[in-house]
Parts: C-alpha cells; sequence; structure tokens
C-alpha cells in the first residue's frame, strides 16, 4: 500500500523541519519501494524560502485525501493571519494522519485538530501555544506525542525522531532502525524523552547557568543541596530554585541526578 505523504511549508519555514523528516520518508522508500507518495505543498506552490534564505520547489496545496501531512515549523508561524489559507485547507483535507514539527502545532491548533488533545511545540514557544490555544493539552516536556492519529513534535530535529516513529508505525521496527542508522541517528528517541534535558546541559534558556553547570560536573561526587549551588550561584536559595526551573524546565534536584546519571 502506498502512503500519500505531503510536507506543508510557508514563507519563513525552518528547513530542518521539513528536511528532515522528507530524509526519514525518502529513505524508508528505499527500503520499501512503494511505501510513501511524497510531496511537498505550500500556498500557490512555486519556490517558498526557507528563514535561513534556501527555498524549496512547491507544488500548490491540492485535495487530497491524504494519508498523512507534516506541516513545518519556523519563524513564519508567527504570522498567523498569512497562513489562513493553510488552516483552512487543513479544516477541508481528508487527512488520516495530521502532524506537525515545532511550532507548526500552530496550524494544526489553529485548525481545531488539537482541541482536547495531547500536544507539544518547540520549548521557546509553549508559554505563548498554552494561552493561545487553552483547549489543548500542552505536554511542554516531550520529544514527540501521538494522540490517536495525530502527532506532534518539539523543535526541530524531533521531527526527525517523529518521522522515525511513524515509519516504525507504517513499517516496522526494523526498516525504522534502517532509516535510522542511514540517517546516522545515534538513536531512536522514545517520544517521552524529555526535551528539556538539552536546556540542563545548555545551562539554560539563555545559558545562565552554563557555568554553573560546568562547576557541577566536577562536584558530582560530592552533596549538591539546593543551598550549595545557590551559594555558588551567588543567589538565595528560594530566588535561586525558582530561576533554575524557569530557565532549565526542572528543579536542580533533578538536573543534578541527570548529570549523576
Amino acid at each position: 500500500m502506498t502512503r500519500t505523504l505531503a510536507m506543508v511549508i510557508f514563507p519563513g519555514f525552518q528547513l530542518l523541519d521539513a528536511a528532515g523528516p522528507i530524509a526519514a520518508f525518502e529513505i524508508a522508500e528505499r527500503y520499501c519501494p512503494g511505501a510513501y507518495a511524497l510531496s511537498v505543498l505550500a500556498p500557490g506552490g512555486g519556490q517558498v524560502r526557507s528563514s535561513s534564505g534556501v527555498a524549496f520547489a512547491a507544488e500548490a496545496l491540492a485535495d487530497g485525501p491524504f494519508d498523512t501531512v507534516v506541516i513545518s515549523g519556523g519563524d513564519g508561524t508567527r504570522a498567523l493571519p498569512q497562513l489562513a489559507e493553510i488552516v483552512a485547507w487543513l479544516r477541508r483535507t481528508p487527512i488520516r494522519r495530521p502532524a506537525s514539527v515545532c511550532s507548526g502545532a500552530y496550524l494544526l491548533a489553529e485548525a481545531g485538530l488539537l482541541d482536547g488533545r495531547r500536544a507539544t511545540t518547540h520549548w521557546g514557544r509553549t508559554d505563548d501555544f498554552a494561552r493561545r490555544y487553552p483547549k489543548v493539552r500542552l505536554d511542554a516536556d516531550r520529544i514527540f506525542i501521538r494522540d490517536g492519529e495525530v502527532w506532534t513534535s518539539a523543535g526541530i530535529s524531533a521531527g526527525i525522531d517523529l518521522a522515525l516513529a511513524m515509519v516504525e508505525a507504517d513499517l516496522g521496527a526494523e526498516i525504522a532502525r534502517r532509516v535510522a542508522q542511514q540517517l546516522v541517528v545515534h538513536q531512536r528517541r522514545p517520544g517521552g524523552q524529555s526535551q528539556f534535558s538539552a536546556l540542563i546541559d545548555l545551562g539554560g534558556r539563555s545559558g545562565r547557568f552554563s557555568e554553573l553547570m560546568d562547576w557541577m560536573r566536577g562536584h558530582l561526587g560530592e552533596p549538591l543541596t539546593v543551598e550549595r549551588l545557590a551559594e555558588q550561584a551567588a543567589m538565595s536559595p528560594r530566588n535561586f530554585a525558582r530561576a533554575f526551573a524557569a530557565e532549565t524546565g526542572t528543579t536542580p534536584a533533578k538536573a543534578v541526578e541527570r548529570l549523576r546519571l
């Protein structure tokens, strides 16, 4: 059975949001010829420029039906009124498995496809997303989420994880493993893995605690209480705990546990 699969892009889309899943499905097609019929769609079609300046050639939005539609994310989703054509298309087009990468979740939510469902998006957009779409059960800590046949993923590289999980659902674990090997992906991350783990390693959203994280790595064999970490950061324990959680999405104790593991 050939699955019709469309990647939907728009001006200002994030290049890897689209290219990563496209590569995964293209390689799966090599191993299972006829598995996917892939197209790239955009309002009006033609050359569509990404946020990096690199353009993709796209066909105009088609009526479908489609087995799978993946909506790219990117800075272009900040101009939602300009993307009304995609939203209207999502509402009227028969799609068995709608999906999004990164902030592409905004378009699924705008079309009402995420109402009452669990979903995720890039960690940097979660606060805004939650305010805009209170009907969506946002789980900001997931790499990707499948709720029924609606799939959403976190930022950028998580689109590859989402695509590999779809390949596994369609073609089995062995094909998905071989695709991951060809992509030189170290491992296929499960959807339940925390997207905030990378923030811990980087010292937070802004890098505010990067020096503290380096210090923690050098003292993992010692007691690392909130009080000691706060002293090292030159902050009060209460203010430190609040600021650290806001920066990394987790508590100091959980961060220490992750580093030790």
